[in-house]
C-alpha cells in the first residue's frame, strides 16, 4: 500500500509541475499545424479537450499531459516483468518522470506522447490478454499515428524470429499500410545525420542513460536475453541510425521505442548489483546517483527554461523560442485593440490560436533582437529582449 501511495505521490507531483508548465509556453507552429492542418487522430483529440476546456493553452496540453501520466502508470505495471520488487519500479518510473524527453512528450503537441502510450499499453496487453486483442490493437494504432510504423516493423522481425506465421503476415499487412497512409521522408539530397541523431538520443535520455541502454540492448542480443520488448526497441533504434546516414530523422518517432527499453536496463542494473558483495557495490550506487543528479539538473534546466535567456547572445539560439513569444505578442496586439495582422509567416499560424485573425489592415514585421529604435512591440523575458517587432496600420482607403 505504502508504495502506490509513494507512485501517486511522484505521479501527483509530476502532474502538478506539468500543468504549472501550461502557462509558461505558447503555441508553436508545428502545434499549430496539426491543429490547423490534415486531419488526425491526435488533432480530434486536442479540437475535444478545447471544445471542453475552451481555447487556451491548459487545454491545449491537458490530453497530452493525459497520456504521459497514464504511460507512467503503464509503465509501472509492465516493469514487474522485469523487476519483481517495488521499491525498484518506483525508482524506475521516477527516472522516467525526469527524462528530458518524456517531459517534452508531456508537454509537446505532437506523436512522441501518443507512441509512448500505445507502445506500453501495447506491451500490457501482449503480455495480459489473448491474441484476438493484440491483433485489434495493433489495427487500431496503425490509424492513430504514423509513428507505430517502426512497431510493425519490428513485430514483423520479431514474428519471423518466433515462427509466428500469422502474426507475421498481420504485421507485413499493418507495415504497409502505414507506409501507403503516412510514408517515410526521403526528401533532399542524401546527408549525414548520424552524429545529430546520436547527439539529439543524448539529450533526450541524458547521455548516462542513453548509452547504459544501448549497452543494455547489445548485451542482451550477445547473451540471447530477447523478448518482444527487445526486438521493438533495438530494431527501432537501428533503423533510426541507419536512416540518420542518408537524412535527417524525426525523433519523436523514434525515441519512444528506446524508452520502452527501461525496464530491461532497470533488470540488468539491479541483477549485476545484487551479485555482488557489498563492498563492490560501490561503483553501481555512484553511477545511479551520478544518472538521478544530472537527470534532476536536465528536468530543472527543461521546467525553468526561461532563464537561460540571461546567458545567450542571440535568443534564437535557445532550445524552447519556438514555444515562447505567440501568447505575450497577442497579448500586446489586444491591448493595442489590434485583433488582425498580416505577418507572413510562421507567426499567422500562431497568433490565430489567441484570436489574432489574419488581415491586410495591419503589418507585422519581425525586426532583429537589437533593432530596438525602429521597434513598437517589443517581448522579454527576465528582462532580456528576444523579439522585436514593427505594426503598421495600412490606410486601405
Amino acid at each position: 500500500m505504502k508504495y502506490r501511495i509513494i507512485l501517486f505521490l511522484i505521479l501527483g507531483v509530476d502532474a502538478f509541475v506539468l500543468f504549472l508548465q501550461t502557462s509558461e509556453l505558447s503555441i508553436s507552429y508545428d502545434e499549430a499545424t496539426l491543429l490547423y492542418g490534415e486531419f488526425s487522430f491526435l488533432q480530434l483529440v486536442v479540437k475535444a479537450s478545447l471544445s471542453i476546456f475552451g481555447t487556451n493553452d491548459f487545454a491545449l496540453r491537458v490530453p497530452m499531459i493525459t497520456l504521459h501520466i497514464s504511460s507512467a502508470i503503464l509503465l509501472y505495471i509492465v516493469s514487474k516483468k522485469y523487476i519483481q520488487r517495488e521499491e525498484n519500479r518506483l525508482w524506475l518510473i521516477l527516472v522516467f518522470v525526469l527524462l528530458p524527453g518524456v517531459i517534452s512528450s508531456a508537454l509537446l503537441v505532437d506523436g512522441a506522447g501518443l507512441v509512448i502510450f500505445g507502445l506500453l499499453l501495447f506491451v500490457y496487453i501482449y503480455e495480459n490478454y489473448s491474441k484476438k486483442y493484440h491483433y485489434m490493437w495493433l489495427a487500431l494504432l496503425t490509424l492513430l499515428d504514423g509513428g507505430f510504423m517502426y512497431l510493425f516493423f519490428s513485430l514483423t522481425v520479431f514474428a519471423l524470429y518466433t515462427k509466428q506465421k500469422y502474426f507475421f503476415l498481420f504485421n507485413i499487412v499493418l507495415f504497409s499500410i502505414s507506409m501507403y497512409l503516412y510514408g517515410i521522408n526521403t526528401e533532399g539530397l542524401p546527408k549525414g545525420h548520424f552524429l545529430d541523431s546520436i547527439g539529439m538520443n543524448a539529450a533526450i535520455f541524458t547521455p548516462i542513460i542513453f548509452i547504459y541502454l544501448s549497452y543494455v540492448l547489445y548485451k542482451r542480443y550477445l547473451t540471447n536475453q530477447i523478448d518482444i520488448v527487445w526486438f521493438i526497441s533495438s530494431l527501432t533504434l537501428i533503423v533510426s541510425l541507419v536512416l540518420s546516414f542518408r537524412q535527417r530523422i524525426h525523433i519523436e518517432n523514434f525515441a519512444p521505442y528506446l524508452i520502452l527499453a527501461l525496464p530491461l536496463g532497470a533488470q540488468t542494473f539491479y541483477s549485476s548489483y545484487r551479485v555482488r558483495l557489498k563492498m563492490f557495490r560501490t561503483k553501481y550506487k555512484l553511477i545511479f546517483i551520478i544518472s538521478l543528479v544530472f537527470l534532476f539538473i536536465n528536468s530543472f534546466v527543461v521546467i525553468c527554461n526561461k532563464e537561460l535567456y540571461l546567458l545567450l547572445d542571440n535568443p534564437k539560439t535557445h532550445f524552447a523560442y519556438k514555444m515562447h513569444i505567440a501568447k505575450e505578442l497577442a497579448t500586446q496586439l489586444r491591448k493595442r485593440k489590434i485583433y488582425c495582422v498580416n505577418s507572413k509567416g510562421e507567426m499567422q499560424k500562431r497568433l490565430k490560436f489567441y484570436a489574432i485573425s489574419e488581415c491586410e489592415n495591419n503589418i507585422l514585421i519581425e525586426n532583429s533582437i537589437k533593432n530596438i529604435e525602429n521597434s513598437n512591440v517589443t517581448i522579454s523575458y527576465k528582462n532580456v529582449p528576444i523579439y522585436n517587432a514593427y505594426v503598421t496600420k495600412i490606410n486601405t482607403q
